[in-house]
């Protein structure tokens, strides 16, 4: 797209896996500036966020941008033999940061996820350690548990969501029809999981919900205005489990944005949005 940075493509390889991340030219201004680094929606490329990235920049943040497992740039493609789910997308986060651990040393790291790609940052962080970075942006994240949603609409998202998981374990995947793009039939039944019982699973042995209840890393959580997938009360659910950490919970609005906003759309309006990161990114303790 015109006018915004190219990136360099690079790869990680993770149990058999290869997770595809886009890191963008480091921002004018002094050497050092706090990292981002960046897991999408389900379905959606890295390269979507190209918008949102060259935002981030111009606010004086690095960037860079991970693949899900399965999406984009990062293998293996959703099939039959595909078993993984939200355990291995939370490991992959962790394989990425290891990757770039020399250009994060000695500057303010943050995580930052977008619907799916926010669950398995908050995942990895609560199951396997919050040491290696200081923030995570949750924007447009939310558990989509379907009592959490407003009116009558649960009553719509409890059958839709469970349809799709039974789809997915009697293809063995989820073809991706209509909603959330090709997907291994693990991540689908982890995602249903928590749309039925509004928490998450236990993964590899551990306790998810407890253990995001001991995280302290300092989040700064957003929801969109008319977001058709997590909307705001649906943050709202997520943030009360995170009793242990401190929490900046902001609404991102049509007015603030200056243009038409969902759940996807934000991120080719998100200039304020990104400065907010920025500040948000700015207040965290020093390394």
């Amino acid at each position: 797209m015109s006018g915004e940075p190219e990136y360099t493509q690079e790869h990680v390889e993770v149990d058999g896996a290869r997770i595809g991340v886009q890191v963008y030219p480091e921002p004018d201004g002094p050497p050092g500036a706090p990292m981002v680094v960046i897991w999408p929606a389900m379905g959606v490329r890295a390269r979507y966020y190209r918008p949102f990235a060259a935002a981030l920049r111009d606010a004086g943040l690095a960037v860079a941008v991970a693949d899900l497992r399965g999406t984009g740039a990062s293998t293996p493609p959703p099939g039959r033999a595909c078993r993984y789910g939200y355990a291995e997308l939370a490991t992959d986060v962790g394989a990425v940061l290891d990757a770039l651990k020399p250009r994060l040393d000695g500057r303010t790291r943050l995580l930052l996820g977008h619907s799916l790609g926010g669950q398995a940052a908050l995942l990895h962080l609560a199951v396997h350690g919050a040491d290696a970075v200081d923030g995570l942006a949750l924007l447009a994240v939310g558990v989509p548990y379907w009592r959490s949603y407003p009116g009558l609409r649960g009553y719509g998202v409890l059958p839709y969501t469970q349809g799709i998981a039974a789809v997915a374990r009697t293809l063995g995947f989820w073809p991706g029809w209509g909603f959330g793009g090709r997907q291994a039939r693990g991540v689908i039944r982890d995602w249903a999981h928590t749309a039925r019982t509004g928490r998450f699973p236990v993964l590899d042995g551990v306790d998810a919900e407890a253990a995001v209840r001991r995280l302290a890393t300092p989040v700064l959580a957003v929801s969109m205005d008319d977001d058709q997938y997590t909307p705001h009360p649906t943050l709202d659910h997520l943030c009360a489990k995170l009793t242990a950490a401190p929490v900046t919970r902001d609404r991102y609005t049509v007015a603030e944005a200056g243009a038409p906003l969902d759940h996807f759309t934000w991120v080719r309006a998100g200039g304020p949005l990104a400065r907010r990161v920025a500040d948000f990114a700015a207040g965290l303790p020093p390394r």
